[in-house]
Formats: structure tokens, C-alpha cells, sequence
């Protein structure tokens, strides 16, 4: 049996990259670190844009061991702590843990900076303006 996806469509001309990208995504995915997204609303009156912002909990990371850095259209923040073998633990319940998180990000969007403030790493985005655009094709009749 074939599997449908919302890909299939001959409506949709192209996309089958984008259906790869998702299928990556979602199998790379273990809720490591937790994270939020939000939107930040511009102010009009000085001309600034909508951002989002994502928000990692990051406890633990300092700035050495963090890694934001953007990979073709992907957003992709690693981190990476040593463990330093000269403690001696009675109990271990945090443990020095790498991740990888990627975020697919829309064309045109830029990262404007990261942030690591009480173990939160932010990281803000512009979104772009959709710039809409009518091109005329012509139609050739051959004689």
C-alpha cells in the first residue's frame, strides 16, 4: 500500500524537497532541549517589524558550549558540554547532554542575534513582507 502524503497533488509542482525536509525533521525530533516560539509585534510608529522569537532551556550551557548557526534555509543550534571526569557524584540526574535542534526557516528570513540570559537561549527572527508579484507570460502561436 502507497502511502498518501499532502504532497501528491499534481496541483503542487516541486515541493517534493520540502516533503523530505519534513520527514527528516519529525524523526529527528526527541523534545531535547524544550523550547517556544513566539511573535513579537512590531511598533508602527518607528517602523519596526514583526520578529518571532525561539526560546531554548539551555541550563547548564554557557556560551562556549553553544553553537547557533544558520545552514542553507535551516536554523540549526547545537550544543555541546564536556563531561569532566574529576567529580565524584553521589547522584547524577543532570547529565552532560549534546542536542542538535533545527528549525526549516521560510525564504528571506534573517536571524537578527542570539541571546543566553538564566539558562534561555533566545534567538530572534525577522519575518519578511510577502512581496507579491504578477508576471504575464506570453502565449506563442506558432504559424
Amino acid at each position: 500500500m502507497s502511502r498518501i502524503t499532502p504532497f501528491t497533488s499534481p496541483l503542487l509542482l516541486g515541493f517534493d524537497t520540502m516533503e523530505k525536509t519534513l520527514e527528516r525533521i519529525a524523526k529527528g525530533n526527541d523534545g531535547y532541549p524544550p523550547y517556544n516560539i513566539e511573535r513579537i509585534r512590531g511598533d508602527a510608529s518607528i517602523d519596526e517589524p514583526e520578529r518571532l522569537r525561539i526560546t531554548l532551556a539551555v541550563a547548564g550551557f554557557s556560551e562556549e558550549d553553544l553553537e547557533v548557526t544558520t545552514e542553507e534555509n535551516q536554523l540549526v543550534i547545537r550544543g555541546r558540554q564536556i563531561d569532566n571526569g574529576d567529580r565524584d557524584y553521589l547522584h547524577r540526574g543532570i547529565a552532560a547532554r549534546q542536542f542538535q535542534r533545527t528549525f526549516v526557516l521560510a525564504d528571506g528570513m534573517k536571524v537578527l542575534g542570539a541571546e543566553l540570559r538564566n539558562g534561555l537561549l533566545s534567538v530572534d527572527l525577522v519575518r519578511p513582507e510577502p512581496v507579491r508579484m504578477v508576471k504575464k507570460i506570453n502565449i506563442s502561436v506558432p504559424e
